[in-house]
């Protein structure tokens, strides 16, 4: 047993020196230290026997091996017959016979069951030959190794070899200078080489790889120990030469279990449809997320310009680098039409630019926004307008930018930018084209294609709808806003005691365009009519119906009626109107008594300034609002000296939502009281301060009494017709 110790003492640090001798340096590079090259370590794992008999049959060497293969120790075995210690009794005739043929110079190879030590029978596979001594004596050499262990191994190498071979995957196994040992028939169809002619080929031979890259990552997984998994890379190579493909490749060292590097190996696989597959997804998922923020982001300010703004900001840079909103000028006019392939040049007017990087500012300075432009029929968006189609010019050359181009100043912009691919689309709603969405890529190398263009389409049809709602929108609000306006009285003429400013502002929406009026009437005797009013409603109709109660109230005040009996006429005519009401107040000043009269139709209370600043909200008897029938209304008289304001105003001046009424009428009597000022810089004031909500319009009537002058005649006897 000392012998197998001392044997497997000499083994570890045989090992440890292996393994001393073959590390790498911080370099990659493996230079062996002085002295023999390490050896492998197959020997050792086959524990290969070695066995000497001499010419009488007796063991004349006995390796360490072969202790441990038979179980006795060299002292135990060295001059026993062979035959005798190791064989049984049954194949020791054999074994003299295969001895008389080794004596002759036949070598024999085979499986021979022998026994070990402990008694055992155990198959072991021999190989045998003829060896001469320096006497010319002749001697019997043996190798023996344990049959299972022996199998072990050549499956263990028969399965490593299938494997290396039928591998679906790119296999190549490299030494430490990084030549190729081996490469399997997969290689083949990746790198368009067959295996044979890759073996002993250094890395850098590789053709149609990053091979700088490659040997990197080769050397530091030599050096680390540390495998690279899933390194993807693209190229193009002799197996399919000009078509990309993207491979994911992995890299791991291999060494002996004592640590010997032996090289590296790269398994490599061929993901370019995976890769195709996950791109193309990627581009769907970002498809629909586009196609989702354009239904959130465009058309919801109801704004032309600004639904414009809102597809150039949504398409640019996720679809393409630049982007230009145009609208047909016949279309900003109300003059909209199906499409015509009619010749002759098309007006358009520019609506949004947007660009990445520091382009944009150029691009606006080549086409500003808000510039008309006449496009010829050559070009790219005027035809796109007149048939009603997209076009897409996947490559742009210097023959296509004057038919893209607005004028050569922006064809120098966009030729600066590196334009190369761009596309026009109709703005089509409803039937009717309105103009044009184009876009351009620049900076981003891959051209529009196919897919680019239907989601490009798919946006434009969505904008459409928004911009012709806009239109629409636009439209309407501009009829009921002149509508309103119309229905204004026109400034008054100069007053004998008292001095009047007014204001109106409308809503943002259409919507709510039309409801609030104000008036100012001179009547007989020099006295002054005051009317504020608010249609229950919007839009048109209640512009409509303000419109005729306006009118009315000044036919009334023709006959001098005073404030209460005027309202009950008018809630008399408010019936006749359908199912709409309207609050009013009516106030008659005369300036020679300094008395005003006071009724209202469910309106908010007027607001006093005395002429010692003070203000206060005057208190007046409740009352239905006109249209309601049958109600009837009071009236109340209220001296105001010279120097007092009267203030009449609308709801949308003082609601708030989610705040009490009283809270608006609290600020407004805040803003009213203290000295006098000049009252058109009050009303500014008033309606800066108060007036931020602009979902309803707005009146504002403000009167001060002042020193009565002697009225003339014709002032007497005017009455507003």
């Amino acid at each position: 047993m000392g012998g197998n110790v001392s044997h497997r003492r000499k083994r570890v640090a045989t090992r440890k020196r292996a393994a001393t001798m073959s590390a790498p340096d911080v370099n990659g590079t493996f230079e062996p230290a002085w002295g023999p090259a390490p050896p492998g370590e197959l020997l050792d794992l086959l524990r290969v026997a070695a066995v000497v008999v001499d010419t009488k049959g007796r063991i004349a060497l006995w390796s360490p091996g072969a202790e441990e293969l038979f179980g006795y120790t060299a002292e135990e075995a060295l001059g026993q017959y062979a035959g005798e210690l190791v064989l049984t009794p049954e194949g020791r005739a054999r074994a003299i016979e295969l001895f008389k043929g080794v004596r002759t110079g036949r070598s024999w190879a085979g499986v021979f069951p022998i026994r070990h030590k402990d008694g055992s029978v155990r198959q072991v596979e021999f190989r045998t030959m003829r060896l001469r001594d320096q006497s010319g004596n002749i001697l019997a050499l043996g190798l023996a190794a344990d049959r299972s262990t022996l199998h072990d191994v050549e499956t263990r190498l028969a399965v490593s070899d299938y494997l290396v071979e039928q591998a679906p995957v790119g296999m190549a196994f490299f030494n430490t200078d990084l030549r190729c040992m081996r490469a399997n028939q997969a290689m083949d169809g990746i790198v368009g080489m067959p295996p044979q002619a890759y073996v002993g080929l250094p890395m850098g031979t590789v053709p149609g790889l990053d091979v700088g890259e490659i040997s990197a990552a080769m050397r530091r997984v030599l050096v680390t120990g540390e495998p690279l998994v899933d390194v993807q890379g693209s190229g193009s190579t002799p197996a399919d030469p000009g078509n990309e493909h993207v491979w994911s490749v992995s890299y791991y060292r291999l060494q002996e279990p004592s640590g010997r590097v032996l090289g590296v190996a790269d398994w490599v696989v061929d993901i370019t449809d995976r890769h195709r597959a996950a791109v193309e997804a990627a581009q769907a998922r970002e498809r629909l997320a586009l196609v989702a923020d354009a239904s959130a982001r465009v058309g919801t300010a109801l704004d032309l310009r600004r639904t414009a703004e809102e597809l150039a900001e949504v398409t640019v840079p996720r679809l393409g680098d630049m982007a230009a909103v145009d609208v047909l000028d016949s279309v900003l006019v109300g003059e909209i039409s199906p499409h015509s392939t009619a010749d002759g040049p098309a007006a358009f007017r520019a609506l949004a630019r947007k660009a990445t990087g520091d382009t944009l500012e150029a691009v606006r300075d080549a086409d500003p926004v808000g510039a008309l432009t006449q496009y010829g029929p050559e070009r790219l968006i005027t035809q796109s307008v007149r048939q009603a189609r997209p076009i897409l010019v996947p490559r742009v050359t210097d023959a296509w930018l004057p038919r893209i181009a607005g004028n050569e100043q922006a064809a120098r912009v966009l030729r600066g930018a590196g334009l190369h691919s761009c596309m026009a689309l109709p703005l089509i709603a409803r039937g009717n084209v309105l103009g044009a969405l184009s876009l351009f890529r620049t900076g981003t190398p891959r051209p529009f294609d196919e897919q680019d263009l239907l989601l490009a389409g798919e946006l434009a049809a969505r904008a459409a709808v928004g911009i012709d709602n806009a239109r629409l929108y636009a439209r309407e609000r501009e009829t009921a806003l002149t509508l309103q306006r119309s229905l204004l009285p026109a400034p008054p003429p100069e007053l004998h005691g008292m001095e009047i400013a007014s204001r109106y502002r409308p809503a943002a929406s259409a919507a709510e365009v039309g409801g609030d009026w104000f008036d100012v009437l001179p009547l007989k005797g020099g006295r002054v009519g005051l009317v504020i009013g608010d249609v229950m409603g919007s839009g048109v109709r209640a512009a409509a119906i303000m419109g005729q109660l306006r009118t009315t109230i000044r036919a009334f005040a023709t006959l001098d009626l005073p404030p209460a009996p005027l309202l009950g006429h008018l809630d008399a005519l408010a019936e006749t109107l359908g199912d709409s009401f309207a609050t009013c107040t009516y106030a008659v000043f005369d300036p020679r008594t300094r008395e005003c009269e006071f009724a209202t139709a469910g309106h908010l209370p007027p607001a006093i300034v005395h002429s010692d600043g003070r203000a206060e909200l005057l208190a007046l008897p409740p009352a239905a609002p006109l249209g309601v029938g049958g109600v009837p209304f009071t009236s109340v008289t209220s001296v105001l000296p010279e120097g007092a304001l009267i203030a009449l105003y609308t709801d949308g001046l003082v609601e708030r939502r989610h705040e009490s009424i009283d809270t608006g009428l609290e600020a407004l009597l805040s803003l009213l009281e203290g000295p006098a000022r000049p009252l058109e810089a009050m009303c500014d004031s008033i309606l800066d301060t108060l007036h931020h909500s602009t979902e309803d319009d707005v009146a504002l009537l403000l009167a001060r009494t002042t020193t009565a002058g002697p009225p003339d005649a014709a002032a007497t006897d005017r009455v507003t017709q």
